[in-house]
């Protein structure tokens, strides 16, 4: 499992784990969810759960990008360890009683693209939550498939879709 060390050769042997810190993003659905879980499971590890980007983060931290740590899950290890994206979620699993088999599976090669396929799968699932939450009313401009649009100085629109068939119906389904 690769993580970047904040320590000089900190030698796992040397300096254990007995904490590990969860920068997760508050704003989001899906990682307040998983913050939630997370805090549910046993822990063989105990887990600390900070909010990205909040004063207690950059105070805890002051050394990390406080910026991506909102981008993609970062854990810190008690003794300086950083771990994040796939890593980030493999060694929380590793934290977890009852996960602890599957982290170890997830940190070979194999089980690596596995554990980097999921997180891709959460970022492209938060970016899609993103871009919807600013499609949704509040005072932006909105736009259906079916042609019709709304922008807040212009009003409604409509501009009936490309028809290559010549047999499109000609009547707005709203």
């Amino acid at each position: 499992m690769a993580g970047t060390s904040a320590t000089r050769d900190r030698g796992a042997a040397r300096v254990p784990v007995l904490g590990l810190t969860v920068l997760y993003d508050a704003r989001c659905s899906l990682c307040a969810f998983l913050k939630q879980w997370l805090a549910r499971q046993a822990q063989l590890v105990p887990l600390r759960f900070v909010p990205a980007g909040s004063e207690e983060a950059a105070r805890r931290f002051p050394g990390l990008d406080h910026r991506a740590t909102l981008d993609e899950i970062t854990v810190v290890g008690d003794a300086g360890q950083v771990y994040q994206g796939a890593a980030a979620w493999v060694v929380t699993l590793w934290a977890l009683r009852e996960y602890r088999a599957l982290a170890h599976r997830l940190s070979t090669p194999t089980g690596a693209r596995l554990a980097r396929g999921a997180t891709l799968a959460a970022a492209k699932w938060r970016e899609s939550q993103a871009s919807q939450a600013s499609r949704r009313w509040g005072g932006g401009s909105y736009h259906w498939g079916d042609g019709w649009s709304y922008d807040p100085a212009a009003g409604w629109t409509y501009a009936p879709p490309a028809c290559d068939s010549g047999e499109c119906s000609t009547v707005p389904t709203r």
